[in-house]
């Protein structure tokens, strides 16, 4: 790259840094640059490409940067947590990209459409990598989805940098690295037999409804759902008296779990239940309301101005709601003495919101919203909660 498009990208980026993409200029760009408005057009397809440009070249040095840094690192396990660190280093030492990043690549749907983003998803390769090879090699449990950790680790990422440059909660994130990597470990880690083992039955009712519904209640054989639970063929009716007598067993199982949580929803006193609920029902208002996930993602989160608002002040007072119910449950010895309410809590809403722009940018994909739920509600529960306690 010559000196004087490298001129442009670093002028065009510390004004960005300052001002955000609209309210940058090309002149601007160039005069600071010391260059010709001209030579600004002659390396760039107007200020939409030197943007996108900028990430481009950020990008690039951090793919580069991670192969240096996992270099000679043998195990999964430490290639993990050295791909974190890194991740929360680099954000932390480069404050103008972090602010570009929020504002102005994310908040911008072309972005997902250019160059810059192919190599966001080479960056992903990397991280999918490492903890396939941990599955594989026996460090990670086999039994959850990998795409969604996935999510967990750049979301937190991200929003520890958010709390870190944008609203000042935290002065380094890399401060609170190992007690990330201990939540992530936590979340890998094979559960406990108390904590991870499903009865038969169960197996067996969840294989069930997989079956009836990819091929119809008519269509669908035992075998297949014995395959599919992991069980013999016979012992199916140890539990049930005949096909149908399974399918209805779904429809008692759904509708028993339902009532409970019905019944949960107006008095709930158990630390885990609550925070579980709590989850959920944050998942639920952006599930449910398309536009509104849009909006809040796009033009709220991704919002420079959204965090001198009176509408921020109203967030950050509906986020205190997961630091008392994780307090509480520190103090009644339901959560682990050691768990950071404030690291949970952004950990949580940084998940969501890659979560929420996966659904966004890519609507014709067949997610099971539902199901990625579930999973995240259960996985960070499962990670507060103060195993001693459980097992004694």
């Amino acid at each position: 790259m010559n000196e004087t498009k490298k001129r442009i990208l670093a002028a065009a980026e510390e004004l960005l840094s300052q001002k955000g993409a609209a309210a940058t200029t090309i002149s601007e760009i160039a005069k600071k640059a010391k260059v010709a408005d001209s030579h600004a057009y002659q390396y760039f397809k107007g200020k939409e490409g030197l943007v996108f440009s900028i990430a481009e070249k950020r990008l690039k040095a951090t793919l580069s940067n991670y192969k240096e840094q996992l270099a000679g690192i043998p195990d999964p396990k430490s290639k993990l947590s050295k791909f974190i660190w890194y991740g929360l280093h680099y954000n932390d030492t480069h404050q103008d990209y972090v602010r570009n990043l929020v504002f102005d690549y994310r908040s911008n749907l072309e972005f997902y459409n250019s160059p810059a983003y192919k190599l966001v998803q080479k960056h992903a390769e990397i991280c999918g990598a490492i903890l396939k090879e941990g599955v594989e090699k026996g460090h990670f449990r086999d039994d959850i989805n990998l795409y969604l950790v996935r999510e967990i680790i750049y979301g937190t990422i991200d929003a520890q940098s958010m709390s870190c440059v944008l609203t000042n909660e935290i002065e380094k994130t890399t401060d609170d690295w190992e007690e990330i990597i201990s939540l992530i470990f936590r979340m890998l880690e094979p559960a406990p037999p108390s904590i991870r083992s499903k009865s038969k039955q169960q197996k067996i009712i969840e294989a069930a409804e997989q079956v009836f519904a990819e091929f119809g209640f008519d269509k669908a054989k035992i075998s297949k759902i014995a395959m599919r639970a992991g069980v013999a063929e016979g012992s199916i009716y140890d539990y049930f008296k005949n096909k149908e007598g399974l399918l209805f067993s779904i429809s008692k199982m759904r509708i028993d779990n339902l009532d409970k949580i019905m019944k949960d929803s107006f008095v709930i006193k158990e630390p885990a239940q609550k925070l579980k609920r709590l989850l959920k029902l944050h998942f639920s208002i952006f599930a449910r309301n398309r536009n509104f996930l849009k909006i809040f993602v796009f033009d709220t989160l991704l919002n420079r101005n959204f965090y001198n608002s009176e509408a921020h002040v109203i967030y950050k007072n509906y986020q205190t709601r997961f630091l008392k119910i994780i307090d509480e449950g520190i103090k009644k010895g339901a959560f682990r003495p050691d768990l950071n309410a404030r690291l949970f809590k952004d950990m949580f809403l940084g998940t969501c919101m890659h979560m929420a722009l996966r659904w966004i940018i890519f609507p014709d994909k067949p997610f099971d919203k539902l199901h990625e739920i579930d999973t995240i509600t259960d996985m960070f529960t499962s990670v507060a909660l103060n195993r001693e306690s459980i097992e004694s």
